[in-house]
Order: structure tokens, then C-alpha cells, then sequence
């Protein structure tokens, strides 16, 4: 018997406090709620940010380039070679900017002003797509599978009827599954003509026809997608050179821009992809993709300081108007700002 009062009592007492905590954590008529355990936490947190903002890492390559002439290291150049590699510059072009920034750098300067001038310095002014006022204009458009390539064609296309113009597509990437169907797709969206042919087809007998089909239809503009990867023996680049030739017989002269799409993503590779591209078909200009917070981007400066190819579009999303013509301040300030 004394065993059950003394668990009655002990749950009494339990029920007794449960009451007394919730009263004491309910908010009064008209008063801000009492901070719970979490906010608490997050609020402490937050005073910890500030209490050592030593801890906080600087936003941006500029950020990170004045904390580290800023903090009192004897040899900061080093150091401010490393952040530029890490931002996927490649380290040719990372050592002719440190070079360059040294011959310039007083004591008390900002070393991040001096290299936002040589990053425009070594983009050059930007350089918009070429394309005749009359009659038919061709774009020839390479890169590797996985880039963005036909994604990019596709807002390119958007682009071009937005501006009032006749668009045609040609589909002469007849390897990949599946190519010339999503081509198929962006031509709906944005009232494009496709011309196209069967899996495994000749891509010089599609770049041909396409020519032929875009003066019919009076188009100002022929967009010529073409293959990322072959499924043959038949390597890549030589195979890329044939249709250039062949839209250079068709059309009566060479292609007006030669596109070479390069994922912002792939670092170093680029340099790589663009250099082999550009020695087998004359790319005449860049379209950067995925360019979208998380690219460092700086492969932009590698490009055009190592191979002179500038860079003439942008890609920032996946929508239809997604595309961008390349703004040297704007790219500028995204690289050493955010």
C-alpha cells in the first residue's frame, strides 16, 4: 500500500512541474515569446560570427586576395598565385598576372583593383557574335558531349527569333541517341525549322541540306549542331573538319562564327578542349555555360590569354533567355566579387 502513494505522489510531482514549465514558457498577453533552446543556440551562434570574425571566409577572389595582403605575411605572392589557380585562371596565365601585379603593387594599394585591370586587360573588349545583314548567316557549333551544346543551340535560337529573326537548325549530330530529337524540342519552342536525318546518317550530307533548305525557307540565321563524341573509329576533330568544308561549299564561304561551348565547370580541361577544337575547325568565339554560382570561371582568362579566343556568350541558367551576350566588367566583377 505505501508503494502505491509513494508512485502516486511521484507522479503528481511529475505532472505538477510539467504544468509550472509550460506556464513559465508561454509568451504574456502582448509580450514577445520567450526564446526557446533553438533560437538560443542560433543566437548565440550569431554572436560567436561576430565576436570572431577572423573566422568568417571573405567572400569572392577579391575578398580573399585583400585578406591576404592584409594579414601581415611577409611573401603574400605566393599565396596570391595559389587563389588564382584555385579559381581555374591555369597557371600560365595565373604567373603573368602575378607578375604583372607585383611590377605595380605599392605598399597600402589594393591588390584587387590592380587585378581586376589586368583582367580586363587580357579579356579585351568584348567582342559580340558576327553574322551578315543580309542574306543567310551560319553558326557551326562544337563542343564536347555533356557541355550544354544543344542546350545552348536551343537558347541561341530563342535568342535570335526574339530579335525578329528566321531561324533554321540542323541537326548534324547524327551519334549521340536522341541528339536530334532534343534538338526537335527547341525548335518547337522557339518556331525554329529542323532539318535532320536518321541515326547514323553522313553529318557533311545533313550540314548540305540544311544549307539548302534555310535559303529556301529565306531564314537569316542556320544554326548547325554537330557531334560531341563518335561512336567510330573515325576521331572526333576529323570528323568536325569535314562538315566545315562542306558548309564552307555550301554556303560559298566559311562559317560566320564558329561557337565552341566549354562548361565553366571543367577547370583546366577547358583549355585543353578549346585548344584542340580551335587547331581543327578556327572557333571564333566562346559560349560559357553553367556559370551559375557555383563555376569559378576563371578558365575565361585562360582561354583568351593563351589561345586569343574571346569569349561572346554566357549561360547563367537553364530557361529559353538564359543565354547572355559576355560583359568583361559584369564577368569581371563576378570573379573577384562573388
Amino acid at each position: 500500500m505505501e508503494l502505491v502513494f509513494a508512485v502516486a505522489a511521484a507522479v503528481l510531482l511529475v505532472v505538477v512541474i510539467g504544468v509550472l514549465l509550460v506556464r513559465r514558457r508561454a509568451p504574456s498577453k502582448g509580450g514577445p515569446p520567450s526564446p526557446t533552446a533553438d533560437t538560443a543556440v542560433a543566437e548565440g551562434s550569431a554572436d560567436a560570427a561576430v565576436a570572431e570574425p577572423s573566422t568568417v571566409r571573405p567572400e569572392g577572389l577579391g575578398g580573399r586576395i585583400r585578406s591576404l595582403f592584409g594579414s601581415g605575411v611577409a611573401d603574400p605572392w605566393p599565396g596570391f598565385e595559389e587563389l588564382l589557380v584555385r579559381a581555374d585562371v591555369g597557371p600560365a596565365t595565373s604567373a603573368r598576372i602575378v607578375a604583372d601585379v607585383r611590377e605595380r603593387y605599392d605598399a597600402g594599394a589594393d591588390p584587387s583593383g590592380l587585378v581586376r585591370t589586368e583582367v580586363a586587360s587580357i579579356l579585351g573588349r568584348d567582342e559580340p557574335l558576327r553574322l551578315p545583314d543580309d542574306g543567310l548567316g551560319v553558326v557551326m557549333v562544337v563542343g564536347v558531349n555533356g557541355s550544354g551544346k544543344t542546350t545552348t543551340i536551343g537558347k541561341l535560337a530563342a535568342r535570335f527569333a526574339g530579335e525578329g529573326k528566321k531561324v533554321s537548325l540542323a541537326g548534324a549530330d547524327t551519334f549521340r541517341a536522341a541528339a536530334s530529337e532534343q534538338l526537335g524540342v527547341w525548335a518547337e519552342r522557339t518556331g525554329a525549322h529542323l532539318v535532320s536525318q536518321e541515326r547514323g546518317a553522313d553529318p557533311g550530307s545533313v550540314a548540305f541540306d540544311a544549307v539548302s533548305a534555310a535559303r529556301a525557307r529565306g531564314s537569316d540565321v542556320l544554326i548547325v549542331d554537330t557531334a560531341g563524341r563518335l561512336h567510330t573509329k573515325l576521331p572526333l576533330m576529323e570528323e568536325l573538319k569535314k562538315v566545315r568544308r562542306v558548309l564552307e561549299k555550301a554556303a560559298g564561304r566559311p562559317p560566320d562564327e564558329t561557337l565552341l561551348v566549354l562548361d565553366a565547370t571543367t577547370g583546366q580541361n577547358g583549355i585543353a578542349q578549346a585548344q584542340a577544337f580551335t587547331e581543327a575547325v578556327e572557333v571564333t568565339g566562346v559560349a560559357l555555360t553553367k556559370l551559375d554560382g557555383t563555376a569559378k570561371g576563371g578558365v575565361v582568362l585562360a582561354v583568351r590569354d593563351r589561345l586569343g579566343v574571346p569569349v561572346k556568350l554566357i549561360g547563367l541558367g537553364e530557361g529559353a533567355g538564359d543565354l547572355e551576350p559576355f560583359d568583361g566588367e559584369e564577368f569581371a566583377e563576378r570573379l573577384l566579387g562573388g
